[in-house]
């Protein structure tokens, strides 16, 4: 998985607007973060970001469509998302 991150399955450009705005401009850097994480950045520095993000982050760095993801991962997601938040506190 190469290119920039606008060209990632189901990112365009506002989620490559909310991720820059977040300091996330590179493929490396949001594999190393990881859905979760990129997440937790994005909505820092624009707090209106919704869940539909998150699950498509998940879908782009698994090759896998934003709604499958919310239907398959949303449990394991939102737990993370609950553990690493608590743990930023």
């Amino acid at each position: 998985m190469s290119g920039p991150i606008a060209s990632l399955r189901g990112l365009g450009p506002q989620s490559s607007r909310m991720l820059a705005a977040a300091g996330i401009a590179s493929l490396a850097q949001l594999q190393e973060l990881g859905a979760v994480g990129a997440y937790l950045r994005v909505r820092a520095a624009w707090p209106g970001a919704s869940l539909n993000l998150l699950w498509a982050l998940e879908g782009a760095l698994t090759g896998r469509d934003w709604r499958a993801v919310a239907r398959e991962e949303r449990t394991r997601l939102l737990l993370e998302l609950d553990v690493r938040s608590e743990q930023g506190r």
